[in-house]
């Protein structure tokens, strides 16, 4: 029995996302991400890969990268979240989604899509998942702290204007 099946998404409501069709317990594989293994010189070259359009590319190392941008890559359908319960785990040339936490029947399988944070891009990426502590953003956890603050900022400024 699979550990999932294809739904509409609470996260992407335009979208499909992947549900847990039973209890899965933090460590499971859950399933493979597929896709072509190219070369990193390739991904800089192609317009294929182009921030306006949905990315499905995994770094694997300093020369290769997975594009995992085909129908038959299930794993792609899987959706950001800021509170995610997977995690992407690469050995050599593949790439797992596994659970980084247990996941209840019928919840939604997320994982953190590991955007680094940049002054100028970010915005483009605004993250749906209405968690309680999503930045608003597509940033990996790590670098949140630099939306938050950077709104905490704007905010303060707000306030100092307000009275004056």
């Amino acid at each position: 029995m699979k550990l999932y099946k294809i739904r509409k998404s609470k996260i992407d409501n335009k979208g499909r996302g992947l549900y847990a069709t039973k209890n899965i317990k933090e460590g499971t594989k859950i399933i493979n991400y597929l896709g072509k293994i190219i070369t990193n010189k390739e991904v800089e070259e192609s317009n294929k890969y182009d921030n306006k359009k949905p990315i499905y590319l995994f770094t694997l190392n300093k020369k290769y990268t997975l594009d995992g941008d085909f129908s038959f890559n299930i794993a792609g359908l899987v959706n950001h979240s800021c509170d995610a319960n997977a995690r992407y785990d690469g050995k050599g040339l593949k790439i797992w989604i596994t659970a980084d936490r247990d996941i209840k029947k019928g919840e939604e399988i997320t994982c953190d899509y590991g955007f680094s944070f940049d002054k100028e891009d970010y915005k483009q990426f605004p993250c749906k998942c209405k968690s309680k502590n999503c930045c608003g953003f597509i940033i990996r956890e790590e670098s949140r702290w630099r939306i938050h603050r950077k709104f905490a900022m704007s905010n303060k400024k707000k306030l100092i204007n307000n009275f004056r």
